[in-house]
């Protein structure tokens, strides 16, 4: 079973004689129809807001499409906070949602008037000392057992992010009793997550505790932020989620709890990352070596350092051989790096057709969380980000690194030769 590319074979062969493999390509026409589809599941909602995850491909071009398409940046480190900047997102178009954080991060988004979204406690009084309490300011709700996470983002009990529920609640009443004006609430409980319910019922579970917080403190929460984690089908036989149908059961919800109360209007904001840009991204690579030991491998010129998932998490990519789409699948090999690591593979035991040396291979939905999570264990350098524009022009938006790159850090004075 074969997945569509946005492009054929004779534009990557064109563009690679170019730009030498490895390389990732992004198809802008596939993100920007990703974020139109998302506002306009919620358009129902005059005050949504998605909030792009930066860190999932924090590449200034792409952040600028998103940018065109009306969606703000949620950020997570001082460099994210810079690319948003550096596109012209300020203010309330940025969401600071970060943990274990430092001041200096904590005061560049206050500087910017990002909406700060505080992972703890404890980092009320750590941003009052070193930075100053904003007008606005948010928390991330980590509801424990009261929730099932899923296998990336693991338990909400045993994850390290967030309030508990008592914490929450104390967290407002000291907002309040500080003179803070304005509140938001946010979760971030699942990650690829494929059952469009699942963004229902946290939605139902949000509009509770705003309800609560109302009652019990005596805060308005200005918006709920129901977090990313919506997935997308990485294997052929899966299906998208249905954004429409996620809402609208939004929208009922809403309509049943929240609209006709003091705490309407109530802002619905978001943050994906992966189902922006996730399908629209290749890593393009080519065949070089083969070997054919107790398993068949097919060597690529990619490696582990340049898509980290199949490594980490096992994570399955589909994979197309340019050219040879609708040839039988009928070898049976591992697709392997250079990298001094066994988990190097992009897919095991996989069927496909017989690759020759220098064909081009095609890896399938790496627009997330691909080169945005590299390495240079090995001194394995990065490789450029091609971005194919919708009049069909291709533009590099980030140069491969270089060997003056990966040495440029290092202080060679103190070596004697």
């Amino acid at each position: 079973m074969q997945k569509p590319l946005p492009f054929d074979a004779a534009l990557v062969r064109k563009i690679a004689e170019k730009y030498p493999t490895p390389f990732y390509l992004y198809d802008e026409k596939g993100i920007r129809k990703s974020a139109r589809d998302l506002n306009a599941a919620f358009a129902w909602n005059p005050g949504f807001r998605e909030y792009y995850a930066v860190k999932a491909l924090p590449n200034p071009y792409i952040v600028q499409v998103l940018k065109e398409e009306g969606l703000g940046a949620d950020c997570s480190s001082l460099p994210e906070l810079m690319i948003s900047e550096r596109v012209g997102l300020t203010g309330e178009d940025i969401m600071f949602t970060s943990n274990n954080t430092l001041a200096h991060e904590y005061r560049k988004a206050v500087e910017l008037g990002a909406i700060v979204n505080l992972d703890d406690l404890t980092h009320i009084d750590y941003l009052k000392e070193h930075v100053g309490l904003p007008e606005l300011l948010c928390f991330r709700y980590n509801p424990g057992s009261a929730r099932e996470g899923n296998v990336i983002i693991g338990k909400p009990e045993e994850a390290k992010y967030g309030f508990t529920e008592e914490q929450l609640f104390d967290g407002y009443r000291k907002l309040r009793d500080a003179g803070v004006k304005r509140f938001g609430l946010h979760t971030m409980v699942a990650s690829n997550e494929l059952k469009g319910e699942f963004f229902v019922e946290t939605a139902r579970m949000l509009f509770e505790l705003a309800q609560r917080l109302y009652a019990q403190v005596g805060i308005r929460i200005e918006f709920v932020n129901l977090g990313g984690g919506i997935g997308i089908p990485y294997r052929p036989e899966q299906q998208p989620v249905d954004l429409k149908a996620v809402g609208q059961g939004v929208k009922a919800l809403y309509d049943s709890m929240i609209a006709g109360t003091a705490l309407h209007p109530l802002q619905i904001k978001m943050e994906n990352g992966r189902m922006i840009t996730g399908p629209h991204g290749f890593l393009v690579t080519a065949a070089v070596h083969h070997k054919n030991i107790y398993r068949n491998y097919v060597g690529v010129d990619a490696c582990m350092a340049n898509l980290m998932r199949p490594g980490m998490y096992g994570a399955y990519h589909h994979i197309s051989v340019l050219g040879k789409e609708n040839a039988p699948c009928d070898q049976i090999v591992d697709v392997v790096g250079s990298l001094c690591e066994n988990n190097d593979k992009f897919a095991i035991q996989r069927p496909l057709p017989k690759v020759e040396r220098g064909d081009l291979l095609v890896i399938h939905d790496a627009g997330a969380h691909g080169h945005a999570m590299g390495f240079q264990y090995n001194g394995k350098l990065r490789c450029a980000e091609l971005l194919l524009k919708e009049d069909g022009s291709v533009k590099m938006i980030r140069r491969a690194e270089t060997a003056e790159d990966y040495f440029a850090t290092v202080d060679f004075s103190g070596l004697k030769g």
